[in-house]
């Protein structure tokens, strides 16, 4: 157990958003070649697999222990590690767990190999997290075409995950088309955040606000600018276009299976509590417990924003409109006063209970590291 502690350390922090491939310099690198890290304790291993591959255009790295393998995974893009079943120190189905537990190598498929005989330790090895499982001696055409399924999955992989990542770039541009909303989508992760947390949310439902702070009007990049910076009333035919960029953004945010727990929250936080929101009329607790979360959230920023059609509100002010709409019908009766409880200011009751911006935004980023660990 001590070894594994120590492996899991040796994977700094500091380089791993730098070593992970992202999609705005995917058009700058199109040939970079596959990195796979070759973990064994035997030179002779480590050059058979050498030779086998280098028909092949990888980059290849190579390790004789667990320890300098987690050294090269922190400072290096890796895209496929090959681990031999037994190690000095740590043995082959402990290092797989080290990697699979991390969310910044849980990714990585391993292939592992061994000269050991019997079905246990392919069962072993699998059951640790390993992707595939080869016995030596070693077949060059197996090994080699096993790599290369391998290597596929994983580029299958990366371009989902670089697809997330423009979604949320698209959303920032949508909001950095409005002046004044600033760091709208910043504040609303936060406020979410913490009004969950004072709920008792799961650590999933928890991410799931932080990304339906940035997401939930990821749609609006369908409304003409016409309409979204219109200064004067919308026309019906303007407010029914307006209303679809909730549906909009459902249909954008869908074809990523690890947005579904944020679909509710982009599809319904413009619900009403006596169903007289859009865009499905739904009423109380048919609408999505974390789309009436983030509602809050974000009608409290809009109230605390300067607009063109309004000026920013003080804390006290927008919580007294909030209170007042909640008593109208509009919104959910028993957060409201719980979201005045946990914003309650230390001092001045007519004072901001957040943060500056910079200070929010760096309490957001450590927060995310921690909600997607």
């Amino acid at each position: 157990m001590a070894e594994i502690e120590a492996v899991s350390k040796g994977l700094g922090a500091t380089n791993a958003e730098s070593r992970l491939p992202h999609w705005d310099n995917a058009f700058e690198e199109p040939s970079q070649a596959a990195a796979i890290l070759i973990v064994d304790a035997l030179e002779i291993n480590r050059r058979v697999l050498n030779a086998m591959l280098k028909t092949e255009e990888y980059r290849i790295m190579e390790a004789t222990r667990p320890e300098e393998a987690m050294d090269i995974l922190g400072q290096q893009s890796v895209d496929l590690v090959v681990v031999d079943l037994v190690m000095p120190g740590m043995s082959g189905p402990d290092f797989c767990r080290v990697l699979k537990a991390d969310r910044r190598t849980h990714l990585i498929p391993i292939l592992m190999t061994t000269g050991v005989q019997g079905t246990e330790n392919e069962i072993a090895g699998i059951d640790s997290g390993a992707d595939d499982f080869l016995l030596k001696p070693l077949k060059p055409a197996l090994v080699r075409t096993r790599i290369r399924r391998m290597l596929r999955n994983k580029a299958l992989t990366d371009s989902l995950d670089e697809a997330e990542t423009i979604l949320f770039a698209l959303a920032k541009s949508v909001e950095a088309r409005d002046n004044y909303t600033g760091l709208h989508c910043e504040r609303l992760a936060a406020y979410s955040i913490r009004l969950g947390q004072a709920l008792g949310v799961s650590k999933a439902d928890q991410l799931a606000l932080y990304r339906g702070g940035y997401l939930h009007d990821i749609g609006k990049v369908s409304i003409p600018d016409a309409i979204l910076f219109k200064s004067g009333m919308l026309s019906n035919e303007e407010w029914l276009i307006m209303c679809q960029h909730t549906l909009r953004g459902e249909e954008i945010c869908r074809p990523m299976k690890s947005l579904a727990p944020v679909l509710p929250i982009i599809r319904g936080h413009h619900e009403r509590w006596n169903g007289s929101g859009y865009p499905d009329g739904l009423r109380g607790e048919e609408i999505p417990w974390l789309a009436r979360i983030l509602q809050v959230a974000d009608i409290y920023d809009a109230l605390t924003t300067a607009r063109s059609y309004k000026p920013a509100f003080s804390h006290q002010h927008a919580l007294d409109i909030m209170l007042e709409e909640a008593g109208r019908g509009w919104r959910d009766p028993e957060l409201i006063p719980l979201f005045a409880e946990v914003t309650r200011p230390a001092g001045d009751p007519t004072g901001s209970p957040w943060p500056a911006d910079g200070e929010m935004q760096n309490s957001l980023e450590n927060m995310r590291r921690e909600l997607t660990k």
